[in-house]
């Protein structure tokens, strides 16, 4: 049998999302290590940290996709299993192993790290699994586990503070708003296989506004972090004018609410985070300097 090659694989780990995946642990590392101990994360534990919240986070996305071949037939038809590209075995036994690759490199780092990444998994995976085909409130556990990963990686370098606390709840409560997006783009599939997702049941007007308040609450939240965790101006400035920028993206959604710009929006959305974890690392960088 023909091996599908490297590029599946690498189709699958979502690459368009990798700049916010990649940039939130290590954010999320600096900020604990400064919050700490005033100073850098220590260079071993960090590359362990934020691999190993990498690989968490793609490796759900993996799995979802090992759940989600019908709707991807309909609404991407292009990714690695609905293609074709990858075969169904393919996608399990890589994500189980993204899962097994995350879960080894924080239990070399501490307990705590561990069983709170062990945790978001499971929750995650009962979202692929389960709820997601069961009911409109399937989001819910998608913003638990994703609120928890940066938790995850604070404990290996911090014990748990309110700026912790802020981070999570920022990434859990905007991570309601960034999955219905994604169903808002997957509307027209998610019906045909009837699966009740929040546009599905509600509608993609409601969940533009739904969505506009998770979003909302997110930006009050990283402006809070700027507090809470006595950072520069830098991040502050950068939270405002990010968050100034993707509302105004946001209206057009808001007065024409569709799956082509919920799509559009999605992105957006990624881009505004990874952009607010850059200017974080920034800050603390100019903070630790002068």
């Amino acid at each position: 049998m023909k091996s599908p090659g490297i590029m599946p694989y690498i189709k699958i780990m979502r690459p368009e999302l990798a700049f916010m995946d990649l940039t939130l642990p290590i954010a999320c590392a600096f900020l604990a290590a400064f919050v700490g101990s005033g100073t850098y994360p220590e260079l071993y534990q960090f590359f362990k940290a934020i691999f190993g919240a990498y690989f968490a986070i793609v490796g759900s996305y993996v799995l979802n996709d090992f759940f989600d071949v019908d709707v991807d037939r309909i609404n991407l038809p292009n990714r690695s299993l609905p293609s074709g590209e990858l075969k169904k075995y393919n996608a399990f036994f890589f994500s189980i192993l993204l899962y097994l690759v995350s879960i080894l490199l924080f239990a070399s780092i501490n307990l705590e790290s561990t069983v709170v990444v062990m945790v978001a998994l499971i929750v995650i995976t009962s979202y692929s699994g389960f709820f997601k085909r069961r009911t409109p409130l399937s989001f819910i556990p998608v913003g638990v586990a994703y609120g928890l990963v940066p938790l995850g990686v604070w404990l290996a370098f911090s014990p748990v503070s309110l700026p912790v606390i802020l981070f999570s709840l920022m990434i859990g409560i905007t991570d309601l708003g960034f999955t219905n997006l994604d169903a808002s783009r997957d509307v027209y599939g998610d019906k045909k296989s009837n699966i009740p997702t929040l546009p599905v049941t509600l509608g993609i007007p409601f969940v533009s506004k739904f969505v506009l308040v998770c979003w909302t609450i997110g930006i009050v939240l990283s402006i809070l972090i700027w507090y809470a965790a006595d950072l520069w101006y830098v991040y502050l400035v950068s939270a405002i004018l990010a968050a100034m920028w993707f509302l105004m993206r946001y209206r057009e959604f808001l007065q024409s609410p569709t799956p082509k710009l919920g799509e559009k929006l999605f992105f957006d959305a990624s881009s505004y985070r990874g952009f607010l974890f850059v200017a974080l690392i920034i800050d603390i960088v100019i903070v630790s300097t002068i």
